[in-house]
């Protein structure tokens, strides 16, 4: 605002914790490394499941999306129940129930079913990320030692994607895919349990109202929004599709309305006036989206295309999710000298570097020019996702924690549904419109051919063999053309986080009315 210094951060120097404190931080590290394992882990996990369950295509990015939506059209309602009634009891109750329908979900004998538990587990995992995040606030009031912790949180994320593969790969060769998700609970039994001896409880003494047409504006506005994208991806453009976009923007222009016209609003949206805040959420949704959009189509490049089994595609991830680890505490010591308006872009530079590097040798097939693309990306992600926690979190009164953290945690659930509905619906496309289907490849056998990838293989394994080998180097012709084009076009979300970066993140852009 012009005229108006800036405003201090909240707590920039508040009592430091001691054993006790960095221990609770271990505890919170379980749900993140949970969940983060749990996305890996699925992507792997998806040539087996279109194996055994022959999902359509659509059914094929529901069953890894709806778990996202769910969440992220939950999760502003989570964080806010947190706020008022307990965020140490919010996490306990969302991990009891994401155990439970973990199980369930390891024995789904179809699609549909397995479709509705991911639903289910996003519910649950919405009661678990807003806690996570926000109880971290209250325990960490000295910024130094917060922004620390956040990073190690966030490596707890990248750990977990690291350990997903390799994890999932063992199972995947040993058992039915279903075990990938029994690991759910030699996490969460440890959670429960340090969950009640280490973590305060700490809620909003004035917490925003439970205002149920506001919770259901809010998931109106994002659902059909996103539900409309897959059905582009997939279908291409409709009138339909048109129409929910539409709904989608005027239902959010209510919510935000009914919101600012609130005494105690359910969501406090004077947080979006700072430019820290809005700005670090747009870079953490467009940075979601490029590295969700990349482990889609790189986990069925290595696997189906490269021919690796499982277990060693998830080694071949292994460097860029320790790249990301790296990057995120090294940046810590970095980001007390430098401001963030230079050290995010900077970082994010290399993240754009290694989606043009997959570009540039798509067609080589090659796992080294691979692992290193992912690197590269890794190192600017990690970086970045460090401190734009830290600022949306320090823009944020400590009362208020868990909406500021669900807020964070809706950019980064909608972030990876974006990621694979935009990115892994491009590359649907494009695959589809550039597979050529052989002569004599049966109409029924072409059909499933056209939906996926993984229909591909399974077509061209049935088929005789100079038929089937003939239908699958069209098909990963196809795919390669398709990764080439879905590349750039992430190289282009990452090159407008590096703009965001640059204009919002500067300390002149932090002056807010309180």
């Amino acid at each position: 605002m012009s005229g108006t210094a800036p405003i201090p951060l909240y707590k920039e120097d508040g009592p430091r914790v001691g054993a006790r404190g960095w221990a609770a931080l271990v505890v919170l590290m379980l749900p993140v490394l949970l969940v983060s394992v749990d996305n890996t882990v699925l992507a792997f996990a998806i040539p087996e499941i279109s194996l055994a369950l022959q999902p359509s295509g659509a059914q094929q990015l529901w069953i890894i999306d709806i778990y996202s939506l769910v969440l992220a059209g939950l999760l502003v309602t989570m964080g806010v129940l947190g706020d008022r009634f307990g965020r140490r009891r919010m996490l306990l109750i969302g991990a009891t129930g994401f155990a439970v329908v973990s199980a369930f979900a390891a024995f789904a004998p179809t699609a549909g079913l397995l479709i509705a538990a991911r639903a289910a587990l996003g519910l649950f995992g919405a009661m678990l990320m807003p806690s996570t995040l926000s109880l971290l606030r209250s325990i960490f009031q000295n910024r130094d030692q917060r922004r620390l912790a956040i990073a190690i949180w966030a490596s707890a994320f990248s750990a977990g994607s690291a350990l997903g593969p390799i994890v999932g790969g063992f199972l995947l060769e040993h058992f039915a895919w279903g075990s990938v998700f029994l690991i759910a609970v030699p996490v969460l039994i440890p959670l429960l349990i340090g969950g009640f001896w280490l973590l305060p409880e700490s809620s909003d003494p004035n917490p925003g109202q439970i205002d149920p047409i506001g919770i259901l504006l809010s998931m109106a506005a994002l659902v059909p929004i996103v539900y409309a994208i897959k059905a582009f991806a997939v279908d291409g453009p409709s009138i339909t599709a048109s129409g929910l976009v539409v709904f989608g923007l005027v239902t959010g222009f209510l919510f935000v309305r009914r919101q600012q016209r609130a005494v105690i609003p359910m969501l406090d949206m004077s947080l979006f006036r700072r430019g820290g805040f809005s700005g670090a959420i747009l870079v953490n949704l467009l940075s979601v989206v490029a590295l969700v959009g990349f482990l889609y189509f790189v986990s069925q490049q290595l696997q189906l295309v490269i021919g690796l089994s499982p277990m060693v595609a998830g080694l071949a991830l292994v460097p860029g999710m320790a790249a990301m680890i790296i990057a995120g505490l090294s940046v810590v010591p970095v980001s007390r000298r430098v401001p963030p308006h230079i050290v995010v872009p900077l970082g994010l530079v290399l993240s754009a570097l290694g989606y043009v590097l997959v570009a540039a040798t798509a067609e080589l097939n090659s796992v080294p020019w691979l692992l290193a693309a992912f690197v590269v990306l890794g190192l600017g992600i990690g970086a970045a996702e460090t401190i734009s926690n830290e600022l949306i979190l320090a823009h944020a009164p400590p009362e208020k924690a868990g909406a500021a953290s669900a807020v964070s945690e809706t950019a980064y659930e909608l972030g990876a549904v974006l990621g694979t509905a935009i990115l892994g619906g491009i590359i649907t496309a494009f695959y589809r419109g550039a597979l050529v289907i052989p002569d004599r490849v049966p109409a029924a056998s072409a059909e499933q051919a056209r939906e996926t990838l993984a229909g591909a293989y399974v077509v061209a394994h049935d088929l005789p063999q100079a038929l089937g080998q003939s239908l699958w180097d069209a098909a990963t012709d196809a795919f390669g053309s398709g990764v080439v084009t879905t590349s750039i076009i992430g190289a282009l979300l990452v090159a407008i986080a590096i703009a965001v970066a640059a204009t919002t993140l500067r300390p002149s852009q932090n002056a807010v009315l309180r």
